[in-house]
């Protein structure tokens, strides 16, 4: 895992690279035929992926995007109908069959099918219209990093040049430096206070939701902690009566008003006694740094500093990062 967490750079810029003629066709496809929704299918790391590009279209594009349930294709066998619909399906494997199913069904009731996928003679990637490879290289640690990282950094790719977004399209080629430097800050302060965590909340909000919903799943498979993702609104409901004194808070604020609400909450529970641990953009001192940037990618240089801190946790709470109990590389539902 942690091998793989000090590749994410690399994948990122050879995707970045590879990758440029195909998204901005697409993009230009898109612009000349828009769709009425996009339609994400994925599960896992890479349904957080889907999440993050959710809040990249729908503020940068305006198309509304919705999260597939694979089993209505792959247990009910119900079709769809996505006319007008451009379907992103996400996998590190593109072998888990339900995945399959889903983005099959979605590609037969009409949408066009673009697939960001890391195993390039996979089911999922032959499916495609267009395949946009992850480029990650073989990720042989049962936690997916590198992937998540590169399929959050193709969608931010795909939405630049779909919106043609020449600011975001500049802070995209200074990512991959931006993510070694981020891969190398120290977390490390964090390991003790959370050392003997039995549950949590992660909290963030717009670019940053799909980042705490990841977070909150390594913590869970790699250190048996059972963290549990919010938004910064929605935490504000039933879940934030539990939160008090010395209960633990992870929190990734980025520089925009979504980050400030996150900050927002974060103090909120400070107040409260909870032990608040706050990653804020433009930070450097203190438990977590964090490198200021394009507020929607600032996301992904916490992500790749937090991956360090999971896998020095799980270590210091007796687990085995690269290998957690009860799971396999490739999870085959259906």
């Amino acid at each position: 895992m942690a091998a793989e967490i000090a590749e994410a750079p690399a994948a990122v810029a050879r995707l970045l690279d590879a990758n440029a003629s195909a998204a901005a066709a697409l993009g230009r496809r898109l612009r000349d035929t828009p769709p009425d929704v996009v339609v994400t299918v994925a599960r896992g790391s890479s349904d957080h992926a889907a999440t993050y590009g959710k809040y990249l279209i729908e503020t940068m594009i305006g198309v509304p995007v919705a999260s597939a349930a694979p089993s209505v294709a792959s247990i009910f066998a119900a079709p769809v109908a996505t006319r007008r619909a451009l379907a992103l399906a996400i996998s590190q494997s593109g072998r888990s069959p339900d995945l399959i199913a889903a983005a099959q069904a979605q590609r037969a009731g009409g949408a066009t099918l673009a697939a960001l996928v890391n195993d390039e003679g996979s089911p999922l990637a032959a499916a495609a219209d267009t395949l946009l490879p992850l480029r990650a290289g073989p990720e042989r640690s049962v936690a997916a990093t590198k992937s998540c990282i590169a399929a959050m950094a193709g969608l931010a790719q795909l939405v630049a040049a779909w919106a043609e977004d020449a600011d975001l399209a500049a802070a995209l080629a200074t990512l991959p430096d931006r993510l070694a430097a981020a891969v190398a800050l120290d977390w490390s302060g964090a390991v003790e206070a959370f050392a003997g965590v039995e549950r949590m909340f992660v909290i963030g909000r717009g670019y940053g939701l799909g980042v705490a919903g990841e977070a909150a799943l390594k913590l869970k498979e790699t250190c048996g902690i059972q963290a549990e993702a919010f938004s910064a609104a929605e935490v504000r409901h039933g879940p934030m009566t539990i939160v008090g004194e010395g209960f633990p808070v992870l929190a990734f604020a980025h520089g925009d008003p979504a980050g400030d609400d996150v900050r927002d909450v974060s103090a909120l529970f400070a107040g409260r006694g909870a032990t608040v641990l706050l990653a804020q953009a433009g930070t450097l001192a203190g438990t977590l740094p964090a490198f200021a940037g394009h507020p929607a990618l600032e996301p992904l240089m916490m992500l790749a500093s937090f991956y360090g801190l999971a896998e020095r946790l799980s270590r210091r709470r007796g687990h085995d990062p690269d290998r957690p109990p009860h799971l396999a590389k490739v999870t085959q539902t259906r």
